[in-house]
Order: structure tokens, then C-alpha cells, then sequence
């Protein structure tokens, strides 16, 4: 059994161990659908080797008083960040009027309710498993302060954060303005983060340009 089925098995039965509402045992009890299981296995599981802070099947109350679930709730610390699989079949090209107009209605209501969602196509998963990582990371970073590797100087974790943070390559002039220090240390910072294998060079030849999170 590979790290992630063990690790997904174990965070599943957590899930339905703790439980008491039984609507939402069920639905944990009859698995979770192909989308979001590739989701946690090709993205989430790569770039954030935990499930910690992570609900399947969360069930939310609607504007009506009905019942709701997303595929993924991620909530450290009281917050609240939705995670939604959109399969092309069932949201693009079968999706009539009337559904279409609900799930509109049901993220602007969650929005007020102060919920921030990611909307993650599925061809996006099987096609884009790296953008998917690293808008993921980005995600998480607008809750919390992800951990970075000890030996990391404030700097140079703080340069990790800061890649994570983006969902594109950036320029150690763009680093140098965020941490306040001249180009030349900038560059001497994520040349040393390329040795680290925690960053890549993404542009540039002779003299490095753009750089991004290494994800994996």
C-alpha cells in the first residue's frame, strides 16, 4: 500500500469514527467520488503530504434551510475554505438553467457566510497536477503560515512562503521589494533555495530570471 492510499485510508475512517451526524456518515461510508479522490492523491497529498485541517463531505446549511455538502471544507483554526471538483459532464455540458442559476446562488450565499472557495476543474487535475499544487499551496497560505524545512534562516523561509503564496513565477527584484534586502543578496537567497531543491529556475540561461516553487 502506497503512502497516500494509507494515509487516506486512515484519514477517512478518522472522519467516520467522529461523525454523529448521519447523513454525512453515509455519505463518507460509500466513498468519495473519482474526482476529488484524484484530486487528494495527484495534487493535495504531493504538495502538502498531510490531511490535517482537511473534511470531506462537509455538510453546510443553505439559504432555504436545506442541506449542502462540499466536496473538501479545509478549516485550521475556525476558518473556512471550500474545495469543489467540477467534472465537465456534469457541470458544463449537462448543466440546464435552472442548476446552473443554484450553484451560482449557493457560492455567493457561502461567500457571505465567509467561506473562500477553490473551484478546481477535473481535466485541470489529470492535465495540470503541478498548477493544481501550487495553487493549493497558495490556498493554504491565505489561512496559515505553512511550516518550512528548520534549517531555513528567516529569509530564506520566508522566500519559501512568499513562492507559495504566488500563482506565477516571480523576479528577485519582486523578492527583493517583499524582504526589503538589495537584488544582489535576493538573487544569492534563491540561488541557494535552487541548491535547497525547494525552488527551480522557471526562465533564464546565463543569468537566472524568473523562479518558482519546486512542488514535488
Amino acid at each position: 500500500m502506497s503512502r497516500f492510499e494509507q494515509a487516506y485510508e486512515e484519514w477517512v475512517r478518522s472522519a467516520i469514527a467522529q461523525e454523529k451526524n448521519h447523513r454525512r456518515v453515509e455519505l463518507l461510508e460509500k466513498g468519495l467520488g473519482h474526482g476529488t479522490r484524484e484530486f487528494l492523491r495527484s495534487v493535495w497529498f504531493p504538495a502538502v503530504k498531510n490531511f490535517n485541517h482537511l473534511y470531506p463531505e462537509w455538510e453546510v446549511r443553505d439559504f432555504h434551510n436545506g442541506y449542502r455538502y462540499l466536496d473538501l471544507a479545509y478549516m485550521p483554526g475556525g476558518v473556512k475554505g471550500g474545495i469543489e471538483i467540477q467534472g465537465y459532464g456534469s457541470h458544463a455540458r449537462d448543466l440546464d438553467m435552472r442548476r446552473f442559476k443554484d450553484l451560482c446562488w449557493r457560492h455567493c450565499l457561502l461567500t457571505l457566510d465567509d467561506w473562500m472557495f477553490l473551484s478546481i476543474p477535473y481535466g485541470s487535475i489529470t492535465d495540470e497536477p503541478k498548477r493544481c499544487q501550487q495553487l493549493v499551496l497558495s490556498f493554504i497560505g491565505k489561512f496559515v503560515a505553512m511550516d518550512v524545512p528548520e534549517p531555513l534562516t528567516w529569509l530564506e523561509a520566508e522566500t519559501v512562503r512568499f513562492a507559495r503564496r504566488l500563482l506565477r513565477p516571480f523576479t528577485p527584484s519582486e523578492l527583493a521589494i517583499h524582504l526589503r534586502v538589495t537584488d544582489q543578496h535576493a538573487r544569492r537567497l534563491l540561488h541557494k533555495l535552487v541548491e535547497f531543491q525547494l525552488l527551480l529556475v522557471v526562465s533564464g540561461k546565463q543569468r537566472y530570471r524568473m523562479y518558482g516553487l519546486r512542488t514535488q
